[in-house]
């Protein structure tokens, strides 16, 4: 059984000490394949460095997360293109809308979306989307785009059956979180899951973020890292009502495909 983290923020400083560890780790138990999140300049840099020092196992996407959005004048979305059009980017994002914590004002954040979506466009890259208490600006502004994009993700998703069923009907993959794992938040996704076709789905940790609740025992830390996908992929086959070995060869077919990567036969 071989899983691919499609969400990994492994260039955050929680890390720093240890990312060849948490590589292991993660590898150790069947996660072979990594996209590292770039959402930030910094982070972006970052994510395109480690994926050319391991490039049969991490790969990169190129973006600026919507509470950076005020970060996207012309100067930095020119140096986020060149960036984007490195061989080691997959995809452009994270890039999207974030109306829950509002960190930029939301006319910026759509003009920081529609700027990233433009840039996909011309180098024909697909998009890794961040969307949250936004649906409705988020799909009316990808509306115009989606015609001239490879493809499109949208990362992480929590929102509801009519969200869901819109975001398919457009055509966008669906990438699932532990966030499924959290019985406070999450378990409205459970019953959603069999809606999401195969080749289709995607999953991943969004690490460090969003540890899943229902591990045991408890890990010391509340730190995420990519050893926790099994366990997330595990309580999306139960709730799709197969097994965990057709849930990881059909995500990670539709990750290669969706990011074009090849297979890691290294391992």
């Amino acid at each position: 059984m071989q899983l691919i983290d499609i969400g990994i923020n492994l260039g955050h400083q929680s890390y720093d000490t240890d990312r060849e560890a948490v590589i292991r780790r993660a590898v150790a138990v069947g996660v072979t394949q990594f996209v590292v999140t770039g959402s930030s300049l910094h982070s972006t840099a970052q994510a395109i460095k480690l994926a050319e020092q391991q490039p049969s196992i991490l790969h990169a996407t190129a973006g600026l997360h919507p509470h950076h959005a005020a970060d996207l004048d012309d100067s930095t979305a020119a140096q986020l293109e060149v960036m984007a059009r490195s061989p080691q980017v997959v995809a452009v994002g994270e890039c999207g809308l974030d109306y829950y914590r509002d960190l930029a004002p939301r006319a910026v954040q759509r003009s920081a979306f529609e700027r990233q979506l433009q840039i996909a466009v011309r180098i024909g890259k697909p998009v890794f989307l961040h969307q949250r208490e936004a649906h409705d600006d988020f799909i009316s502004i990808l509306r115009a785009y989606l015609p001239d994009l490879p493809r499109a993700v949208t990362h992480c998703f929590t929102g509801n059956r009519r969200e869901l069923i819109e975001c398919l009907e457009l055509g966008l993959y669906v990438g699932i979180t532990g966030w499924i794992c959290d019985e406070r938040r999450g378990a409205h996704l459970v019953e959603l899951m069999p809606l999401i076709p195969r080749g289709r789905l995607m999953i991943e940790t969004d690490g460090p973020y969003l540890l899943p609740r229902d591990l045991r025992p408890r890990p010391a830390s509340r730190r995420n890292e990519p050893m926790h996908l099994p366990h997330i992929a595990r309580t999306i086959a139960a709730a799709r009502a197969e097994s965990v070995e057709v849930l990881a060869d059909h995500t990670s077919e539709c990750a290669r495909f969706f990011f074009r990567i090849n297979a890691n036969n290294d391992l």
